[in-house]
């Protein structure tokens, strides 16, 4: 007898550019918890769903695969409104590893948050550039949707706190307005930006902030800047920018090199790189695991009761549930080119 997740992955749209990292390093974990015998003795598969479709189609291609059986979990990297929209469908039938960054505030039966919130991302992260690199004065950056809005309404009273200087915001999806949000940038008088875009978006955008010599007078912080959008940025357009997350390909622990290295055996040297947004599916199935296990059942409420302190070791160390969230290390990095320089744990 088997397990199936499906695993809710963007094939397209802005987060298309996370879906061949995301795809590689989860046929790793499938691999190597069926080495460790599968989840409560039953061996581990996954069914690919594209998170890059028109939400109503994800739903009701979730909501199928569950009514019918043929999926007995639901995980991957997906926007919030996908989450939002799934789980009223997953209520109370099937477990929901939701592993990517978002807003917070997720506590809803069923679904473990393994992602990064900006509590714990981006705070600690203001408080470093304001004291390493004066930078006070702030233009935020995002598209137009529930992440970027609640995770700067989120971090507007820390900014406060901090004494941090607000100059203007804009929140943009469409890539056709991306210069007059540019041109907003370039009058603002900022010495930052907090950058809360997703993938192609987000290089998109660099390219052009690069483009006005924009990166000579403003540095950049983004929760969602990795090594993908980094390549896709091109390197001339990577100058002080900052990232925040608990996972970078360079990150120099013993966990995460061992991940590399064997994530490198099994899809070779020029595997797509590992990033965080892919390494969070990584997380979220080691997760499922270990919550199982503990629980000792795969029923909702068993293991509502069971992951509050449930704890493992994986790419980004030993990280443990506190209620329905994990709790892991986070760090701050550069970029250099293609690549990031971690700069700090945070």
């Amino acid at each position: 007898m088997g397990l199936t997740v499906a695993m809710v992955l963007p094939l397209q749209g802005p987060g298309g550019i996370y879906a061949p990292s995301a795809e590689a390093v989860t046929e790793l974990a499938v691999a190597e918890i069926n080495a460790g015998g599968g989840i409560r003795g039953q061996e581990l598969s996954t069914l690919l769903v594209d998170g890059g479709a028109p939400i109503l189609s994800i739903r009701t291609e979730v909501a199928a695969l569950v009514g019918s059986g043929a999926v007995q979990a639901v995980s991957g990297w997906h926007i919030s409104p996908i989450r939002d929209a799934l789980a009223p469908v997953l209520s109370g039938r099937v477990p929901y590893l939701y592993s990517a960054l978002y807003e917070g505030g997720e506590n809803r039966s069923g679904i473990y948050c393994t992602g990064e919130i900006p509590t714990v991302q981006l705070n600690p992260a203001l408080d470093w550039l304001k004291l390493h690199r004066k930078a006070k004065r702030w233009f935020v950056v995002g598209d137009d949707y529930s992440w970027p809005k609640k995770t700067f309404s989120g971090v507007r009273a820390q900014m406060h706190a901090l004494d941090l200087d607000i100059v203007g915001t804009a929140f943009n999806s469409a890539p056709q307005r991306m210069g007059a949000v540019l041109d907003d940038v370039a009058r603002s008088g900022a010495d930052a930006v907090l950058v809360l875009m997703v993938g192609q978006n987000a290089a998109l955008f660099n390219r052009g902030f690069a483009h006005r010599g924009l990166q000579d007078a403003m540095i950049r912080l983004s929760p969602l800047m990795e090594e993908n959008t980094l390549l896709a940025s091109g390197a001339d357009a990577t100058q002080d920018l900052y990232s925040t997350a608990a996972y970078f390909r360079s990150l120099a622990t013993t966990d995460a090199l061992d991940l590399l290295g064997r994530y490198q055996r099994l899809h070779g040297r020029h595997a797509p790189a590992l990033n965080s947004p892919a390494e969070s599916c990584y997380e979220a199935l080691q997760a499922f695991k270990h919550i199982a296990e503990r629980a000792a059942s795969l029923r909702i409420n068993d293991l509502d009761a069971a992951v509050d302190g449930a704890e493992f070791t994986a790419g980004r160390g030993h990280v443990s549930f506190s209620g329905n969230h994990l709790r892991q290390p986070l760090y701050l990095a550069l970029a250099n080119g293609f690549d990031f320089e971690v700069v700090t744990r945070l």
